[in-house]
């Protein structure tokens, strides 16, 4: 009786959701002037709204009540308790290969076109696996700080909790797991997904020649919530850094994650690169992780599945440009300059990096598509250029 009205509750708050922010906040906001569900009953509305928008655009003939329970059965590896109260018969059958699952609930499986926008992928993405992609939320990971490896090993091991060491530094950890009761974040692990954390393996083709000089500057150009920015900082201890973001309370945020993580020797303020160039001295390398789509990322939030047009690509792919191309006046001659989104669309990637190829003395070290769908981690793009 309650997972009956749970879906009606879901399909309500579904279709009343247009994208004005995040379905996180939105549903949030719905629930604080809903109060008479508790935390279970908002858990399991939330699964199944969830579960639908992972749906994507497949089946959209169906009507939603039906696409939401499928995504429901889709969407759980194991029997568990909402799928058998809603759909008893395919609870048993949750942990079947996704073929056999889909032929269950009425479907071949390569009617499961969650992601659409095929033709606008960049090179070397497996579609069909970054489509099922979205079936499943990515996994945590951390990345271990340097000095503190022994330490956090220690933790997991002796508290007996589970993970997986990936490389030297990198651990997936299962969602939901609180990693501030166990670490100090920022200081010992920095919570960062894998594909991000794989961005840094670009910084070791940087010749000594450039990092050790004195002073080497280094300028994350979009920092954001500066995750990159430590992860160079980590990688060359020694280097002055600039961060630079057009959000004072993104800097002010960044500024607090940079105090636990003990770096000092930095200089930060507020610039809008697609409107202008910044003010600072010219730079050895420029980190520029450029505003995008975020499809590489929609795992995460599958709503923007839902709500996403593509008439948005040229958009930000001209954005991208602007911003890049301000930041470029800054890059002294040898400089390098890392280019990053976490788009899927050649728009904004290899267009992009043909486009600053083209219109600035650059020469192309490597570009490449980071594909996190078999990771279950985030898929981005890279490309390190070189200045002449």
């Amino acid at each position: 009786m309650f997972a009956a009205a749970h879906v009606q509750t879901a399909l309500q708050l579904g279709k009343s959701y247009s994208g004005e922010m995040p379905f996180a906040q939105f549903s949030k906001a719905y629930f604080s002037t809903h109060k008479k569900h508790g935390s279970r009953d908002r858990k399991q509305i939330l699964q199944l709204c969830y579960c639908l928008f992972r749906m994507g655009h497949t089946l959209l003939q169906w009507p939603d009540e039906q696409r939401m329970l499928t995504g429901l059965f889709l969407c759980s590896d194991a029997p568990n308790p909402l799928l058998a109260a809603l759909k008893p018969d395919w609870n048993e059958k949750a942990g079947l290969p996704l073929q056999e699952k889909c032929l269950l609930a009425g479907f071949a499986g390569h009617e499961l076109a969650i992601f659409p926008w095929t033709n606008e992928l960049s090179e070397g993405i497996n579609i069909k696996a970054f489509s099922l992609s979205h079936l499943r939320q990515p996994d945590l990971f951390i990345r271990i700080r340097p000095g503190h490896k022994n330490a956090v090993i220690n933790v997991l091991e002796t508290k007996w909790l589970e993970y997986k060491l990936i490389g030297d530094n990198s651990i997936r950890l299962p969602n939901g797991f609180k990693v501030e009761e166990h670490f100090v974040v920022n200081k010992q692990v920095v919570i960062q997904d894998l594909s991000s954390q794989r961005v840094g393996e670009l910084f070791s083709l940087i010749p000594p020649a450039i990092t050790k000089k004195d002073p080497f500057r280094i300028w994350d150009a979009c920092a954001a919530s500066g995750g990159k920015s430590i992860m160079a900082m980590d990688t060359f201890p020694k280097a002055s850094l600039t961060v630079t973001d057009k959000r004072t309370t993104i800097l002010h945020n960044l500024s607090e994650r940079f105090r636990y993580a003990g770096i000092k020797n930095y200089h930060r303020f507020a610039v809008d690169l697609s409107e202008q160039e910044a003010s600072i001295p010219q730079q050895d390398f420029i980190i520029a992780d450029v505003p995008c789509s975020g499809s590489g990322t929609w795992s995460r939030t599958p709503e923007q599945l839902t709500i996403f047009d593509p008439a948005a690509i040229p958009a930000f792919s001209l954005l991208q440009r602007k911003i890049a191309g301000n930041a470029l006046k800054k890059l002294l001659p040898g400089g390098y300059f890392l280019y990053i989104t976490c788009s899927v669309f050649s728009q904004e990637n290899e267009e992009n990096v043909d486009f600053l190829l083209k219109n600035n003395s650059l020469q192309l070290i490597r570009q490449s598509v980071i594909n996190g769908a078999e990771d279950h981690a985030d898929t981005m793009f890279v490309a390190l250029l070189k200045k002449s």
